[in-house]
């Protein structure tokens, strides 16, 4: 018999988590531990895998001068697709009407308090005041800033930038390794995780919410097949191959729900895949802050499904002032915690609406963060080839 793949004992892990979650609530909910311990091997992986893979990406490579070029692509396709996301959320939650019927209670207390994100504010938190404090806070955003300054000042001195250009590459072989190893605890992560979710939210809240919950699930269906698979196709980018190294960090994002846990086996994946080295250390980091596809997808939806719940009518104009607003406040989400929520409880506030709504949305979030999470590794491998491609780069079809 074949031997299975890791892929193959996530998606098995992923179904036994599930079915412990339902048949065992109580001493599910006792495996977090094991849950957190995975995602802080994880975690442990992203700041250093970065500064590897970009410093010598763009000193080692000789690919300095291209990285302004690659930025400018990258902003140009994030802002075109995330911009599309926003649209099919809005024309889903009008079409599908999920809070109509619903009332929300006016003594509900928000659990997560109300954040007014400004485009200077977004544009401050970019730069970091220390790279080691970026790093342990997992800012990768920052990271990501600070490393490609770092690698295009290693690249401008030359050969006295050897030796580190040289410790990056060494650096980078050897977390790719350490990652192997983290992976083949992935199995016992996933299980962990989708268990605590099951056992402790549980079925019910899926009739409480359900219609919000699969329209959300139906909106992000024909966001990636009716937008992201044409731009693949326009792009030519080998689906059944792309498909195949991009399936195992999808699920990781999916069952974990995080898509820092997807980042180290994405970015090896994708280079795995074809994209060059200096492109996938760039798209891909910088995507998680600037192209989350299934995230602003989600927070343009839940934000008129709260007016719908809270009887309040939204004309057009308004609704596409809230989709203008959420462009930007959307582009910080990834260095804040619990960060769709938080946003959204800004984004209710700036337009009069009853922030209560947040806490209607908590019983339901766990199931709605797990498909938008992966909707964003998906939408960020994308990015990465379809970059590739804009930049030259063949692809082999199989």
């Amino acid at each position: 018999m074949r031997k299975l793949s890791i892929t193959h004992w996530i998606f098995i892990a992923m179904f036994a988590g599930i079915a412990f979650g339902v048949a065992f609530p109580a001493e599910a909910a006792q495996l977090t531990p094991i849950s957190n311990i995975f995602l802080r091997l994880i975690k442990s992986i992203i700041a250093p895998l970065l500064f590897g893979t970009l410093v010598y990406g763009i000193a080692g490579g000789g690919h300095g001068k291209e990285m302004g070029r690659i930025g400018l692509k990258s902003i140009i396709y994030f802002e075109v697709v995330t911009t599309i996301a926003l649209v099919v959320g809005l024309l889903a939650v009008n079409i599908v009407q999920p809070g109509v019927g619903m009332k929300i209670e006016a003594t509900e207390k928000p659990a997560v308090a109300a954040a007014k994100m400004t485009f200077a504010g977004v544009l401050e938190h970019t730069f970091p005041t220390s790279i080691f404090d970026a790093m342990a806070k997992g800012e990768v955003l920052q990271i990501v800033v600070f490393v490609f300054l770092f690698g295009a000042a290693c690249a401008a001195i030359g050969p006295k930038a050897k030796p580190v250009v040289e410790f990056a590459e060494s650096l980078a072989e050897v977390m790719f390794k350490y990652t192997a190893y983290v992976m083949y605890l992935a199995p016992l992560g996933v299980f962990a995780a989708i268990a605590v979710t099951v056992g402790s939210k549980g079925f019910s809240v899926l009739f409480s919410l359900g219609k919000l919950v699969l329209t959300l699930y139906g909106a992000l269906f024909v966001f990636v097949v009716f937008v992201l698979g044409p731009v693949a196709w326009l792009a030519r980018i080998p689906l059944k191959r792309f498909f195949d190294y991009v399936k195992e960090p999808w699920l990781i994002a999916f069952s974990t729900a995080t898509s820092e846990a997807a980042l180290p086996r994405a970015l090896e994946n994708m280079e795995k895949f074809g994209v060059p080295k200096h492109i996938v250390a760039f798209v891909l980091p910088t995507g998680y802050s600037f192209n989350l596809d299934g995230t602003t997808l989600y927070l343009s939806l839940a934000s008129v499904f709260v007016a719908q719940a809270a009887g309040v009518q939204m004309s057009i104009y308004e609704q596409i002032l809230m989709m203008l607003t959420l462009m930007l406040t959307s582009k910080g989400v990834a260095g804040v915690p619990r960060a769709s929520l938080v946003i959204l409880a800004g984004t209710l506030a700036s337009f009069n609406l009853p922030v209560e709504g947040v806490s209607v949305l908590l019983g339901v979030d766990a199931l709605m963060d797990m498909v938008r999470t992966s909707v964003n590794v998906l939408g960020n491998c994308l990015a990465t080839a379809v970059v590739a491609k804009w930049e030259g780069v063949e692809f082999e079809k199989s």
